[in-house]
């Protein structure tokens, strides 16, 4: 894993490279609240470890989902005051996704909100990824190599 040092929210969580999803097959998420990390998974074996930080408050709903065809480039929400940039909804389509560590009203990111990735619950309620990290996964899902329907698994 990357030295959570500096502005690491902006990179890989790993500091090799990002796995090529066409070479694996029954892909999986899972969401470790307690821990701040999000697992990508094949044949239920990790594949790669993402930094992450779920809600506050438990507002980040546990369970068993799957990722859904609603995804966007950026987002904001003026009643939060925050948006994102690469999501992929997972629950509710398009209330609880993963995303970018979160942006202003000028789509710059809020560097207080983003040095808390991966050591502490922080959002709303999604599941919040390094810009590097958010944006490989949008792009995976855009291509299919992330299949919507791929299962995820969100845990205390």
């Amino acid at each position: 894993m990357r030295p959570m040092t500096g502005n690491y929210w902006q990179y890989s969580s790993e500091l090799g490279s990002y796995p090529a999803l066409k070479n694996y097959n029954h892909l999986s998420i899972e969401v470790n609240i307690s821990k701040n990390r999000t697992y990508l998974k094949s044949n239920n074996q990790v594949i790669y470890t993402f930094y992450s930080s779920a809600g506050v408050n438990n507002t980040t709903p546990s369970g068993n989902y799957s990722t859904q065809a609603e995804t966007s480039p950026h987002f904001y929400n003026a009643g939060e005051g925050e948006g994102a940039n690469f999501a992929i909804s997972w629950k509710d389509h398009g209330v609880y996704l993963f995303h970018s560590v979160p942006v202003d009203g000028n789509g710059n990111y809020i560097v207080s909100e983003a040095n808390k990735l991966g050591k502490s619950p922080s959002s709303h309620g999604c599941i919040r990824l390094s810009i590097s990290d958010s944006n490989w996964l949008y792009n995976q899902a855009l291509s299919g190599t992330l299949p919507v329907g791929t299962p995820v698994s969100i845990i205390r």
